[in-house]
């Protein structure tokens, strides 16, 4: 079992920047994938980004594809989501997921791929 524990959330203006941090805890080791999802009021959870934690692998969401940047640190067991130009719609509460296993076909960017979740990280954005 993995415990994910995500921060870096805040509020910032449009334009602007911030980079949420997720650390994997548990004796597993750190996961092959690694993702961040949003979900804003009424809406469906949508995946952002991915990595594939030993290749560094990147998968996105075309919504932030160009402004958002994942990374990890392996044996830190951590991965960051750099997120630029900021916009009011990116606005949502940030969640870190993991999957133990390679994909086997499934799709990065869905959360059905992922098996543990961490608590969320709020991002708000002001125009």
């Amino acid at each position: 079992q993995v415990q994910l524990v995500e921060s870096g959330g805040g509020s910032v203006q449009a334009g602007g920047s911030l980079r949420l941090s997720c650390v994997a805890s548990g004796s597993a080791g750190i996961p092959y994938y690694m993702a961040w999802f949003r979900q804003a009021p009424g809406l469906e959870r949508e995946g952002v980004a991915a990595i594939y934690t030993e290749g560094g692998t990147a998968y996105y969401a075309a919504s932030v594809k160009g402004r958002f940047t994942i990374s990890r640190d392996y044996h830190k067991a951590t991965v960051y989501l750099q997120m630029n130009s900021l916009k009011p719609e990116d606005t949502a509460t940030y969640y870190c997921a993991a999957r133990r296993d390679s994909l086997w076909g499934n799709d990065p960017l869905l959360t059905s791929t992922y098996e543990q979740w961490g608590q969320g990280t709020q991002v708000t954005v002001s125009s």
